[in-house]
């Protein structure tokens, strides 16, 4: 009897030792980092990240490892999108919702497009600008409490008074208030610091600037400057002492001239950006995020009746139609190109469509999709993390139906998503 216990005991210490694996048989596979579609390559997942990619379809060694055939399709990394809104949808009644939903209501409804931005394959994702619940949204995703994307937040936007990220913008004087550094209001450089070990205090990964005025928000101007380059300059080296870059909004050219002189890492729009701050962008290693899909939705939006508040239609009809223009000139002048949508100012799970604004615009679909790989996971401080297909990377893989370089809206219809090493679509 003890020697057969002591077999059992052997045994099941044998099974526990045989850990299971995942074999993804990929008909092709996107080589991100070589530019190349590559046929045939087996990728081996070991809980969350990928053990190995050998030549040839290779079957498992035992009967607990599991196959995923994907011998059809094209596999490539997880997506990262540099710009989303993870808290709101904008809707007519978005102006309203700002008064009468609670911090309960916006977490639940992050949670609805968190799961919509994973199924479209974006795997990473950068919140730029909410309530602060995005905050909380990201804790709930990483301890797998919410499905969604891994995040990285800037928590809440830092503006002026009066600016863009202003949260009080177009509020009944009885209630409109006097925020300052801990509400995201900025008007010195000691408010600016301050605001930014606010943010660090409150779990925010990176800090987002409204440089300039803004299309959505109440306010009359849509491009003016908002910041002091000395303003500026006090946000990027607090952030930078607290190991997080800034990313700034801006659509006026004077308000992105002063962010890069400032040491900004991403310009958000870019809308009016002359020839001169392409160059900046260039000499000081500064990325545009294009978000085309927004430019194109806040244009169409504008033209329904109601849609918008009154002030806002003239911004929207202005600066929507430049944005894709000014992506092109940018990218032609050899400007650093980070894949940003904008999600959240139209539909979550729609953000596929940036890479066929992007392709029309003159980018060639492998670039863009690096754009959204190797370039943002670069940025995110990630590049050995994320963005690849590589052994010792984590297992974040999607797969499409066909080759995005010879047809690109493929993009907008991810039918595979695996993230962390676990499968959410298939």
């Amino acid at each position: 009897m003890k020697k057969l216990l002591l077999v059992c005991v052997v045994l099941f210490t044998i099974q526990g030792l045989i850990a299971q694996n995942t074999y993804i048989l990929a008909g092709k596979l996107l080589n991100v980092a070589t530019g190349k579609i590559e046929s045939k390559k087996t990728i081996v997942v070991h809980e969350n990240k990928i053990i190995e990619v050998f030549d040839g379809y290779v079957q498992p060694r035992n009967k607990i490892d599991k196959v995923i055939n994907l011998k059809d399709k094209v596999v490539m990394p997880g997506l990262i999108d540099m710009h989303v809104h993870i808290e709101q949808e904008f809707n007519p009644r978005t102006r309203l919702e700002r008064y009468i939903l609670n911090e309960a209501d916006i977490a639940f409804n992050s949670t609805v497009y968190a799961r919509e931005t994973l199924m479209s394959g974006f795997t990473t994702v950068r919140d730029l600008g909410g309530t602060g619940v995005n905050i909380s949204v990201k804790k709930a995703i990483a301890s797998g409490k919410v499905v969604g994307p891994r995040v990285f937040t800037a928590g809440k936007s830092l503006a002026t008074t009066g600016g863009h990220a202003d949260p009080t913008n177009g509020s009944s004087r009885k209630i409109i208030g006097n925020p300052g550094p801990k509400e995201g209001v900025v008007n010195s450089v000691d408010d600016a610091k301050k605001a930014v070990r606010q943010r660090y205090k409150n779990g925010a990964d990176c800090i987002k600037i409204t440089a300039t005025g803004g299309v959505l928000s109440v306010a009359k101007s849509g491009d003016n400057p908002q910041f002091t380059i000395e303003e500026i300059k006090a946000i990027c080296e607090t952030a930078k002492d607290y190991g997080m870059h800034v990313a700034a909004h801006a659509h006026g050219d004077e308000g992105m001239k002063r962010a890069i002189l400032g040491g900004v890492k991403t310009i958000e729009h870019g809308t009016y950006m002359s020839d001169e701050t392409m160059e900046l962008m260039k000499k000081y290693d500064a990325y545009l995020v294009p978000t085309i899909t927004a430019g194109k939705e806040v244009e169409e939006k504008a033209k329904i009746k109601g849609f918008y508040p009154a002030i806002v239609v003239p911004k929207a009809l202005a600066v929507g139609p430049q944005i894709q223009g000014t992506f092109a000139r940018a990218y032609k002048k050899g400007v650093g190109i980070a894949f940003g949508t904008d999600a959240g100012v139209f539909k979550h799970g729609d953000s596929g469509k940036e890479f066929g604004y992007m392709v029309e615009a003159g980018m060639p679909a492998m670039e863009a999709i690096q754009s959204a790989t190797i370039t943002n996971a670069k940025i995110l401080l990630m590049q050995k993390e994320i963005g690849q297909i590589k052994k010792g990377f984590l297992a974040d893989i999607i797969a499409v139906n066909d080759d995005p370089t010879k047809e690109i809206s493929t993009m907008e219809n991810v039918i595979f998503v695996m993230k962390d090493g676990k499968v959410y679509k298939k």
